[in-house]
């Protein structure tokens, strides 16, 4: 939209249907965002309009809320869902609070996906081979990117918490600071996109997928979630001893009770379960611990003013609105129903056959279907019309044989 016509007020109008563009590009049937596939109005968020720095030519990037001609937040929207459920925490006197840790992998320019992603020559004139995880010179081959990603976050006000090397080759993490929920969600959703223009400028690339590498620990985009009184501030996990309280028992076991039917909505795409299912530090569960990582829900090690639930489900590829949303529900619905968790777990494990999720995109879709507490939550025209662009996705992918397939299975019998 040109400046001029966003100053003056002018509603920009867009299709109801794109909200469930699948992302080949292709639409569900009319019917799952209303026959006549009327127009949705965007409307800026006022705090969420930011001059791009990065680029040459002066634009801006204004975050919207998708709403329906009359005025009401649409049910495709999931910055709009979030907000729903922030609602119903304000409703109890309740706040939520999380946190996102976002890892990414830098890769030089892949211009033939039939090869796999390369890491990047550096300063040195090298190619990153893997032994820098948790390096403290581990990105100085990259530091002009990276430079420029701090002056951009912080042109966009964006607060960084820590920023290190992970585990993979030319993988990397980044830690927001903790805060509202959609403010978070805004916040991971601008700093996805400012990755990859900034890197491209750099010719780079950044990969937000789950496990963009064989052999090699995937994406993650941990939640940190605790909850607070309105007014007083006070973290509702945590009694005046310090110790853990009832209403925390009941966000867990609402967690546990969520994770297998939102599986979809944490891990939404064929690749993401190429992470789940080769768990490098990516747990496939929803058994809780204090402080391991080898469980969905961790707590990790804090104190009782900062108890939090750490979701760590969520790949790097899916929507921030959406995971962020449905974790909160999922708590939100066991404190409302006082749903107790299962015992704690420490140590090596094997996880219990009722706390396994899904591992593959068919099955969690397939688990979502059924779920009553999805559509009780997010409502039936959200949840089927999210299966019906997702399965769009799943027979677009199994439309095509992969070299996996020819390489191995041509020359059996």
């Amino acid at each position: 939209m040109t400046a001029e016509g966003f100053l003056e007020g002018r509603r920009l109008q867009m299709a109801r249907g794109v909200l469930l563009q699948c992302i080949m590009g292709g639409y569900p049937a009319a019917k799952f965002y209303g026959s006549d596939d009327g127009d949705l109005a965007l409307v800026a968020e006022p705090s969420m309009i930011h001059p791009l720095p990065w680029s040459d030519e002066p634009r801006a990037w204004a975050i919207c809320d998708a709403d329906e001609l009359t005025g009401e937040s649409s049910n495709l929207s999931t910055r709009g869902q979030l907000k729903k459920v922030i609602a119903r925490y304000a409703a109890l006197g309740l706040a939520p609070v999380v946190a996102t840790e976002l890892e990414f992998f830098v890769f030089a320019p892949n211009t033939d996906p039939n090869q796999p992603f390369r890491p990047p020559v550096g300063l040195d004139g090298r190619r990153e081979d893997g032994q820098s995880a948790f390096s403290v010179s581990s990105n100085n081959g990259l530091r002009p990117f990276f430079n420029e990603v701090y002056k951009c976050m912080a042109a966009l006000g964006l607060p960084r918490d820590t920023f290190m090397h992970e585990m993979g080759v030319s993988q990397f993490e980044i830690n927001l600071l903790h805060g509202d929920p959609l403010l978070l969600a805004d916040q991971t959703f601008l700093f996805k996109h400012l990755l990859k223009e900034v890197a491209l400028k750099h010719g780079l690339t950044v990969v937000c997928m789950a496990k963009p590498l064989a052999h090699t620990p995937g994406s993650s985009m941990h939640i940190h979630q605790s909850i607070v009184e309105i007014g007083s501030g006070k973290n509702v996990f945590s009694d005046e001893k310090g110790q853990p309280t009832a209403m925390f028992r009941h966000f867990i076991g609402g967690q546990q009770a969520g994770m297998a039917e939102f599986t979809a909505l944490f891990a939404p795409n064929v690749n993401s379960y190429q992470r789940l299912c080769h768990p490098f530090a990516s747990p496939n569960n929803a058994c809780w611990s204090h402080d391991n990582r080898a469980a969905g829900l961790r707590i990790p090690a804090s104190s009782p003013v900062a108890r939090r639930v750490e979701n760590r489900l969520p790949g790097a590829d899916a929507n921030p609105y959406l995971a962020i949303a449905a974790s909160l529900a999922a708590g939100l619905h066991g404190i409302e129903h006082e749903l107790e968790p299962t015992e704690a777990i420490q140590g090596e494990f094997e996880v219990p056959d009722n706390l396994s999720l899904p591992c593959t995109l068919h099955a969690a879709l397939e688990r979502l279907k059924r779920s009553q507490l999805a559509m009780e939550l997010f409502g039936k025209e959200f949840i089927e019309g999210y299966i019906a662009s997702k399965t769009m996705e799943l027979t677009s992918f199994f439309d095509e044989i992969t070299p996996w397939e020819r390489r191995v299975l041509a020359a059996q019998a």
